[in-house]
């Protein structure tokens, strides 16, 4: 009997080795499974910040690149804007002179030709007239001078020269002299 019950606590500890063994191995394999869970998780998180970093430099890039396209010919319009100046007094002139009716026809065409192609690359006069509130902002005071009125006092007076926008920027502020 005594040999009976040897080998039955043989059995019994073989059956609780093997149980101890197995949930030890279950124990490792939840803990690896786990830990792999873990690392795809954070992978899939690095993943998706550098997608989103990715698409924000994306955006950044176009937007930049758009605004460049609209002010790449700011030089040129900067550069431009004098020989507009110079065909407005010529008109001008030209106009006080009846003889030279075909010329001041010429030059006219001219002059609108070249506003029209300035104007289709984005370029805008900006639009002022007498009696318009001054803005340090938008407006560019060259003088004051006595207002010939109390409304006018603060506002402008007369217009020396015209300003000019290239899409939303001001790349030249008209010149305004203001009541005092």
């Amino acid at each position: 009997m005594n040999k009976a019950k040897e080998q039955k606590d043989e059995i019994v500890e073989e059956q609780i080795d093997a149980t101890t063994t197995n949930a030890a191995t279950e124990v490792e394999e939840i803990t690896v499974e786990d830990k792999l869970k873990e690392e795809l998780g954070q992978e899939k998180d690095k993943f998706l910040r550098l997608f989103a970093e990715f698409e924000n430099y994306k955006k950044r890039t176009s937007k930049e690149r758009i605004e460049l396209f609209q002010t790449a010919s700011k030089d040129v319009m900067v550069s431009l804007l004098p020989v507009l100046d110079d065909f407005e007094r010529a008109l001008l002139h030209i106009e006080e002179d009846k003889e030279a009716e075909d010329l001041r026809k010429g030059v006219l065409l001219i002059y609108q030709k070249l506003l029209t192609t300035l104007q289709q690359k984005g370029l805008s006069q900006i639009e002022l007239k007498s009696g318009d509130t001054f803005d340090a902002d938008y407006h560019q005071a060259i003088t004051q001078v006595p207002a010939p009125s109390d409304d006018l006092k603060g506002k402008i007076i007369d217009v020396i020269e015209k300003g000019y926008k290239l899409g939303e920027t001001v790349i030249r502020f008209p010149k305004v002299v203001i009541g005092q």
